[in-house]
């Protein structure tokens, strides 16, 4: 069953395309996954199928309901947590809560089960005003509070964006519990690695998709030989490769920078030599294996 059907949508801003013929569509029980950078179009989108925003072109459903004629319905339907923290600051934990449910006909208790696992992390800190959270906390009861009136789909607008790795961690196995539940789940980040974390994934930039597909799917499309190569001076090193004539492309990956050539099966021994004629200093060169993040640069260079 198709949860969400996104067909060449379009959103403008005055004169910036935010959203620009974006389609795809979303299985029951995903975890589907909007990945790229700041601007990419992440967050605009995410306000269309939670029915914020209108586009101005293309068309949209959620569980089999159109974002602009029955966006009423669809509001009861879906839980959404926006990229900031926009729970009340002055009220506590479980004030949040209460209220959330209350404004969907229905209460704490009454889901109790759904949130249980996440809120069981927060319990100790009910009293607490929501504004005097760490990040993690702050990011489970966002969740909690997304989730008391038992949305069908959840949408997460960047849920892990400045929080600590454990939180992270922590938040994605919330997910996993979530999904075994039955509800599917659209996330947005700009975190590469995340992109594993997905059943799906859309990579996103400037408002375009680049590819949509399974995470592994998408890795095996890069068929280009890839090496890692580090030297005592890497600027010296990126704009020695940048003149090199037979280079595809450069980017800094870490201490390394990730290399792929224009020639076939070219081995680490020829791109080492060239690189030694040039006297540079703590040469290191090996073959790898791409990630989500070496094919979304490459994917950048196609378009």
């Amino acid at each position: 069953m198709k949860i969400v059907e996104v067909k060449n949508i379009v959103k403008t801003f005055d004169k910036t395309t935010a959203v620009d013929d974006v389609s795809f569509e979303v299985e029951q029980g995903e975890i589907f996954g909007l990945i790229g950078p700041d601007g990419a179009g992440k967050t605009t989108l995410f306000r269309m199928l939670t029915t914020l925003l209108k586009p101005v072109k293309g068309n949209a459903k959620v569980l089999g309901l159109d974002v602009v004629k029955n966006y009423k319905q669809i509001r009861k339907k879906v839980g959404y947590m926006p990229g900031r923290f926009s729970l009340y600051q002055d009220l506590s934990v479980e004030e949040n809560l209460k209220f959330f449910a209350t404004i969907f006909g229905t209460t704490v208790e009454e889901n109790y089960n759904l949130i249980k696992d996440i809120y069981i992390l927060l319990e100790p800190f009910k009293k607490r005003k929501a504004g005097k959270l760490s990040g993690g906390m702050k990011q489970k009861l966002a969740l909690c509070c997304a989730l008391i009136h038992k949305p069908d789909v959840l949408f997460l607008d960047e849920p892990t964006t400045g929080v600590d790795p454990v939180s992270r961690n922590e938040f994605w196995d919330m997910l996993r519990k979530l999904k075994e539940q039955g509800i599917t789940i659209l996330v947005s980040t700009p975190y590469m690695d995340e992109a594993s974390l997905c059943d799906r994934v859309a990579l996103m930039q400037k408002g375009k998709t680049l590819s949509i597909d399974t995470p592994d799917n998408i890795i095996r499309q890069f068929k280009k030989s890839l090496f890692a190569i580090h030297s005592e001076n890497q600027y010296e090193l990126f704009q020695t490769l940048m003149k090199y004539e037979h280079r595809n492309t450069v980017f800094p990956f870490g201490e390394f920078l990730h290399y792929t050539d224009k020639r076939e099966n070219i081995s680490e021994d020829e791109i080492k030599n060239y690189l030694e004629t040039l006297n540079l200093k703590g040469l290191k060169i090996k073959s790898v294996k791409p990630n989500i993040e070496d094919c979304f640069m490459a994917l950048m260079e196609e378009k």
